[in-house]
């Protein structure tokens, strides 16, 4: 892959929905109203484990990271699609597309190995109940998301340069609303079997290996709650580990559906799709994280309540 100045100069068009002009003012309103309830729902989520010591567990603090993530991962490419569907002007510099592609790459990678950590967490508590707090001890969680963010990154890194240097042979217009890998190397005008053939392999690593490690981690818990004597323990358990595991299958249905080969989705379903993990999947995480969840909802009450106390006084 030889670089060419073609390939690291100049704005990229991002075409987006303009085949649906009728749609954009409609999905304007839409993706702000979804954004902002993004942007309170998961800063509320952070605050709240943050600031109420009942959620000081290993649970909570990945959860906050997961949080954390959706807020970055819907900021990264959302505020540019709101401003490409407010008017004509459809561009974005180089620069700015090399920033979103690093992060929709990163974040996403580190997100499938976050769900593998959180899979374990939910194994150890089903599975070995009583070492639960000595095995996932601080130390050690903090450990798990450091190389889950380590690895993410450095999976982005190592894509952005063979992406983006890609001979284009003038061609500037992204068939997407943003900076999404595939999309760029539909533009490029040389073969792509090499890249390609090295996104497979790193998918295999940050996509297919921790959705494995999540089906075996699940299959033990399975496994453990069936051995449950009392209904009320097997529901417990059940309800523990339900909100993950939905969590689960809808970031991986979405990937699954979108980049499987022999499942490769149309451009124009592939946008949607991506808008509906972008929009979608992070206000359904929120209530799957909160109106489920008791812990959470006590969490919210005696934080409001401590409030109206302090205000009494």
């Amino acid at each position: 892959m030889v670089e060419t100045n073609d390939s690291t100069q100049g704005n990229f068009s991002l075409l987006g929905f303009s085949d649906f002009p009728h749609l954009e003012r409609i999905l304007f309103v839409v993706i702000l109203i979804a954004y902002l309830l993004t942007i309170v729902g998961n800063t509320t989520i952070i605050l709240v484990s943050c600031l109420d010591s009942h959620l000081h567990t290993p649970m909570y603090f990945f959860l906050t990271h997961l949080s954390f993530l959706d807020l970055s991962f819907t900021t990264s490419s959302i505020p540019q699609l709101l401003y490409n569907l407010s008017g004509h002007d459809k561009t974005i510099s180089y620069i700015g597309c090399a920033i979103q592609l690093f992060l929709f790459l990163g974040l996403g990678g580190i997100e499938c190995l976050l769900l593998a950590i959180m899979a374990y967490d939910r194994f150890v508590a089903v599975c070995n109940p009583l070492n639960y707090k000595v095995i996932m001890n601080p130390r050690l969680c903090m450990g798990l998301v450091s190389v889950a963010w380590g690895c993410g990154l450095a999976n982005s890194l190592a894509m952005i340069p063979v992406t983006l240097h890609l001979a284009r042979c003038g061609h500037c217009s992204v068939d997407h609303f943003l900076c999404e890998m595939l999309a760029l190397i539909q533009m490029a005008c040389v073969n792509t079997a090499v890249i390609e053939g090295t996104v497979f392999v790193l998918a295999v690593g940050i996509v297919l290996s921790p959705l494995m490690f999540i089906l075996v981690s699940y299959g033990y818990i399975v496994k453990a709650v069936l051995q449950i004597q009392s209904a009320s323990g097997r529901q417990k358990a059940f309800n523990t580990c339900g909100s993950h595991l939905t969590v689960v299958l809808l970031f991986y249905g979405n990937i699954i559906y979108m980049y499987m080969p022999g499942n490769m989705s149309s451009q124009n379903q592939a946008k949607f799709l991506t808008l509906l993990y972008n929009m979608v999947t992070p206000p359904l995480n929120l209530l799957i994280y909160t109106l489920r969840n008791r812990e959470v909802k006590g969490a919210l009450r005696r934080l409001l309540l401590s409030d109206r106390e302090v205000e009494k006084e």
